[in-house]
């Protein structure tokens, strides 16, 4: 299937490692002009150089997105080299695990910034840009106002954001409560924007073979009283598919959402995750 990507512009936050570097690959390789955002320009650097060693460009911008204004200076410099922005891909920010005893006020209002105001500050910043071009204006009432029907879609967003917000973990609390806050941001957005061509999705990754996954591991051995290798182990048993994620296998579903595609897609929260969370 032709998801008819190629020379969108695409901008990844947290493009640098795990599942945002996975998105970013497979966004290259559909022909997408690609924007890797992260803080840290060491990591950029190593991403853009892996990428360009399997022969994929991608161009890079570094900045903190638990900064509005810095969001906003991302998305401007990420649309020097390309133009306009086409499709958001939320990936930046990660809240630190604490064991739920450990928990202070300190440690709840971490687990929002790290991970709630990321992908807040990146969409506000992208759907400035998607309204302009929507030919949307402010009405009477302050609300965006256009033409209806949409004739195209003018963007799309995809945030990930990991199942910790619709199933609590005792050692991710704070970051589980920024992503169910993600979650319900994501559903009213998308019903506020839709009818302005816009269109914003979520995927809840289950457990994923990424470089967190260690530090998910060691958390989960101390709280249980186990091995690390017994805590992997039972996690790939928690799964229905007894086996954990790869991250090309969240990229995939992110390049179909993102896709027109996927043109009639409006607020979905796509679980993939193995069937973890079977739910009606």
């Amino acid at each position: 299937m032709d998801l008819a990507l190629a020379g969108k512009v695409v901008l990844v936050t947290g493009g640098s490692k795990g599942l945002g570097l996975a998105a970013a690959r497979a966004f290259a390789r559909e022909g997408s002009r690609v924007v890797i955002a992260s803080r840290s320009r060491e990591n950029l650097a190593a991403a853009q150089a892996a990428l360009a060693a399997e022969g994929l460009e991608v161009a890079t911008v570094a900045a903190d997105f638990a900064d509005a204004a810095e969001a906003t200076r991302a998305v401007a410099e990420a649309e020097r080299p390309f133009g306009p922005v086409e499709v958001l891909i939320n990936s930046a920010g990660a809240a630190k695990r604490t064991p739920a005893e450990d928990l202070d006020a300190a440690a709840w209002k971490a687990g929002l910034e790290a991970k709630f105001f990321p992908y807040i500050h990146a969409q506000d910043a992208v759907l400035r840009s998607f309204r302009r071009r929507a030919g949307a204006g402010a009405g009477a009432d302050g609300r965006a106002e256009t033409r209806l029907p949409p004739p195209r879609q003018i963007g799309a967003i995809v945030n990930i954001v990991g199942t910790g917000g619709r199933i609590p973990s005792g050692t991710h609390l704070p970051g589980g409560s920024a992503n169910a806050a993600l979650l319900l941001s994501t559903l009213g957005l998308a019903r506020e924007y839709a009818p302005y061509g816009i269109r914003i999705n979520a995927i809840n990754p289950g457990f994923t073979l990424t470089d967190r996954i260690e530090q998910n591991l060691a958390l989960e051995a101390r709280r249980l009283g186990i091995s690390r290798d017994e805590a992997l182990a039972a996690g790939a048993a928690a799964t229905p598919l007894r086996r954990y994620g790869e991250a090309h296998e969240i990229a995939e579903v992110a390049l179909f959402l993102a896709s027109e595609r996927a043109s009639y897609v409006v607020g979905a929260l796509v679980a993939v995750d193995g069937g973890q969370s079977l739910a009606l």
